[in-house]
């Protein structure tokens, strides 16, 4: 897997869950555009008080959710490496290809949330700040959980390493 002819295929494999990474960013972006352009039509301002208590439960939802789909996308990694295959006419490749396009899609999902926080927060009555930061807080994320290279080499080796046993 190190020759670079090898890397170079890896890396074309992994053009879909870049597309997917790059739908979230826009969709980040265009929550922010949206609420900038027509935001006053779609607000529905709750009193304070309600807004800090769903903000603050809102906040620790997204702080809890960065550990959670690190492990959730720990746990799918192992499985995508381990989990024995249905297919035998499958290859190695197609098969970690499908794997990994799942968990890729899993992780960015669950962050992507993250950002839809900070939409629902300024629908009802927040200012640009909250949505900025939950915004910000999805656009780590997805930065954070990206597809990465080595992740997807290591499910192809573990699988190859399968179908020879």
């Amino acid at each position: 897997m190190n020759n670079p002819l090898n890397r170079e295929h890896l890396k074309s494999d992994l053009v879909l869950p870049w597309v997917i990474v790059g739908m979230m960013f826009t969709m980040l972006a265009a929550y922010i555009i949206v609420c900038h352009t027509i935001g006053e039509q779609l607000r529905q301002p709750l009193p304070e008080a309600q807004r800090v208590l769903i903000r603050t439960v809102l906040y620790i939802v997204a702080i809890a959710t960065f550990p959670l789909t690190n492990l959730i996308r720990h746990i799918q990694l192992r499985l995508n490496q381990t989990m024995p295959h249905a297919h035998a006419t499958q290859g190695a490749v197609a098969l970690a290809k499908n794997r990994y396009l799942a968990t890729v899609i899993v992780s960015m999902s669950l962050i992507e949330v993250v950002g839809v926080f900070g939409l629902l927060m300024f629908v009802l009555g927040d200012g640009f700040n909250t949505l900025y930061i939950f915004t910000g807080l999805s656009a780590l994320g997805l930065f954070l959980y990206r597809p990465k290279l080595d992740e997807y080499a290591e499910i192809i080796n573990a699988i190859t390493v399968q179908h020879h046993e």
